[in-house]
C-alpha cells in the first residue's frame, strides 16, 4: 500500500504543477483578449468584425507577445547575472 502512495506521489505533484501552468496561460490569454478587445473593438451595431478592428487587433496581439518575450529574456538575463554575482561572492567568501 505505501508504494502505491509513493508512485503517485510524484504524479499528483505533476498533475498540480501542469494545472498551474495551464491556469497561468488562460490568466494571461484572458488579459490579452480583454485587453485588445478593448482597445480596439468599437462598433457593436454590426455583426462582422471591421477589417480595422481585426488589424488593430492582430497589431495588439503581436506586440503583447513580443513585450511580453522580451520581458522574459530580460528576466533571464538578470537571473543569470545575479546567478553568477552569488557564485562569485560565495567563492570569494570561501563557502564554496
Amino acid at each position: 500500500m505505501a508504494s502505491k502512495e509513493a508512485t503517485t506521489a510524484p504524479l499528483d505533484s505533476l498533475d498540480k504543477e501542469q494545472m498551474k501552468t495551464f491556469t497561468d496561460f488562460l490568466m494571461s490569454y484572458n488579459k490579452l483578449s480583454e485587453m485588445c478587445f478593448t482597445d480596439c473593438v468599437r462598433d457593436f451595431t454590426a455583426r462582422e468584425v471591421k477589417e480595422s478592428e481585426e488589424k488593430c487587433s492582430l497589431n495588439c496581439m503581436e506586440k503583447y507577445l513580443k513585450m511580453n518575450q522580451r520581458i522574459s529574456q530580460r528576466f533571464q538575463e538578470f537571473q543569470m547575472i545575479a546567478n553568477e554575482n552569488a557564485l562569485a561572492m560565495a567563492q570569494k567568501t570561501g563557502k564554496l
